[in-house]
């Protein structure tokens, strides 16, 4: 069904004129016959036809290349926005990386200082902590010393104490109840120097005094002196040191060599760590009028040598609430040993400030105490 002739406006060529067509006959018994007009005006429609297609044909091309070139010159400048866009992004994300490039820098390094600081911070604190243990540590070993004297003070007053007692006064130390036949020279005469070594062994050590020894010879053996002289210069209680180890050979360990083996041992070791503590025997505590007439069968022997002998202290191992009695002899066996490595350590902490030579004879004196304790020698008490 045909529908009109187009629009001018959309660029067709007008309509041709219409060419009016005969009517054929569909028989196939008659031929196809065509009057000669028909065939003039069909001739001529084609030919016109023929005159006006390629014109037509030419502007339809026309347009559409003018179409394209359009369509390229938006789509060329669309891709040069994008393009420009894409730039534009790209160098705010440089600038962008750049900053947060210089931003992680500055992080680093203020981390880097950071912790340079936090490791010279944190050396300083352990500088000082070592030298604030240093100066602890010091003033622990000055106290100590300090108690340590001060005990042995207080072992020589009680000692002092004890044995001269209103009851029961010690006569060495108190010329004036003497006899007369033994009270010494009267006022006009000197008193023999010898009455002050009669003293009990422990006050004077203790106490820093040096006894005026006896008139007798005397001269300093050379290797002895020698060994001394090396262990002042580094002075230590290690047993191994040659000095140390002769008098552990010679008088310590001799002087602790008890009957009872056992207890011997235990006695030695609180004696060198100086955790050994003498007693006397608490009598005085039961009244006077009963005192002849306590009777314990455990202050009669002695725990050391095993012999029956009446005992009047007793010692105590460490912080044990153990005690064992013993008898005078072993007090004064002990007591030797003990005041020589109260001695020494004085020496070890500094509290002993005399030249080699005294300090050394007074070394000798302590072992010459020790010597005669083990060979049964010991002040009497009264």
């Amino acid at each position: 069904m045909w529908s009109g002739p187009p629009q001018p406006d959309q660029g067709l060529p007008p309509p041709l004129a219409a060419v009016p067509v005969p009517w054929k006959s569909t028989d196939p018994c008659q031929g196809h016959r065509e009057s000669p007009g028909a065939l003039v005006e069909t001739a001529a429609g084609e030919e016109a036809q023929g005159q006006e297609g390629p014109t037509a044909a030419q502007l339809d091309v026309l347009r559409l290349r003018s179409s394209s070139m359009e369509i390229r010159e938006k789509g060329s400048e669309f891709l040069k926005e994008e393009l420009h866009r894409a730039q534009k992004e790209l160098k705010l994300k440089d600038e962008e990386c750049e900053r947060l490039s210089k931003v992680r820098e500055q992080l680093e390094q203020e981390l880097e200082e950071l912790t340079a600081s936090l490791f010279e911070e944190a050396h300083k604190m352990v500088r000082e902590a070592n030298m604030k243990q240093a100066a602890s540590e010091k003033q622990l070993r000055e106290a100590r010393g300090k108690i340590d004297m001060l005990q042995a003070e207080v072992t020589a007053l009680k000692t002092l104490v004890i044995t001269s007692t209103p009851a029961s006064p010690n006569r060495e130390l108190h010329p004036q109840l003497l006899s007369p036949t033994k009270a010494g020279p009267r006022k006009g005469h000197s008193r023999h120097k010898s009455t002050s070594s009669t003293l009990c062994p422990a006050v004077c050590p203790a106490a820093g005094h040096t006894l005026t020894p006896d008139r007798e010879g005397k001269e300093v053996d050379t290797i002895l002196f020698a060994e001394f002289q090396a262990w002042r210069e580094s002075p230590t209680l290690d047993k191994t040191c040659p000095f140390l180890e002769r008098v552990y050979r010679e008088d310590v360990g001799p002087c602790l060599d008890f009957t009872m083996q056992e207890l011997s041992a235990l006695v030695r070791a609180a004696v060198e760590d100086n955790t050994l503590t003498i007693e006397p025997v608490a009598s005085q505590t039961l009244p006077a009028v009963k005192v002849a007439e306590v009777d314990c069968s455990s202050t009669n022997t002695c725990a050391l040598s095993g012999l029956t002998r009446t005992c009047r202290h007793r010692i105590r191992l460490g912080d044990s609430k153990s005690h064992y009695y013993i008898s005078p002899s072993s007090r004064a066996r002990i007591t030797a040993v003990c005041n020589f490595f109260t001695y020494i350590r004085y020496i070890q902490q500094g509290l002993v400030r005399q030249d080699a030579e005294p300090m050394f004879w007074e070394i000798m004196r302590l072992r010459k105490e020790m010597s005669l304790a083990k060979l049964g020698f010991f002040p009497q008490e009264a």
